[in-house]
């Protein structure tokens, strides 16, 4: 099992990518590859619970490489590297925590995006968005948040 989490502030002049998906917003999230908040969660969550550190350590934000780079291609490496270790992705669930825009017409696509970069069913990843009920900066529409708990199999 593994764990992931990753937040952004909005406020990018780029489209507002999450799980893969261009989600219609108007701005995009501030960071050094596309921002994907949703991917990075999932990267994360895969890292740990293979033991192999995190999406900072393996995607730094100090290597042009990575610059405005899609998430789904660094999901990509992630499942290359597990593969290679003798992993197997199970499962993968999804909360994302943002008041703003309304996330449910894109769960389907995210999911899609997923699977596909994980090469397993879209059936095995659920994506949720919850709202924060104007609580801390997230409900003041400043940023999201997401979260992703993985479970992983031996090949």
């Amino acid at each position: 099992m593994g764990f992931g989490y990753d937040s952004h502030r909005f406020g990018a002049d780029r489209a507002l990518v999450l799980g893969g998906v261009t989600v219609e917003h108007e701005t995009g999230l501030i960071g050094h590859s596309d921002g994907d908040a949703v991917v990075h969660a999932v990267i994360d969550a895969l890292l740990g619970a293979a033991a192999m550190g995190d999406i900072g350590r393996l995607f730094p934000n100090t290597d042009a490489a990575w610059k405005d780079a899609d998430s789904i291609l660094m999901l990509k490496e992630v499942r290359r590297r597990l593969e290679a270790s003798g992993y197997t992705v199970f499962n993968v669930d999804v909360t994302v925590v943002t008041e703003t825009p309304k996330l449910s017409p894109y769960a389907d696509a995210m999911r899609d995006r997923i699977a596909h970069g994980l090469r397993i069913p879209a059936t095995a990843i659920s994506v949720k968005a919850k709202s924060n009920e104007g609580m801390d900066a997230v409900g003041e529409r400043k940023g999201l948040e997401a979260y992703a708990v993985v479970s992983l199999g031996e090949s």
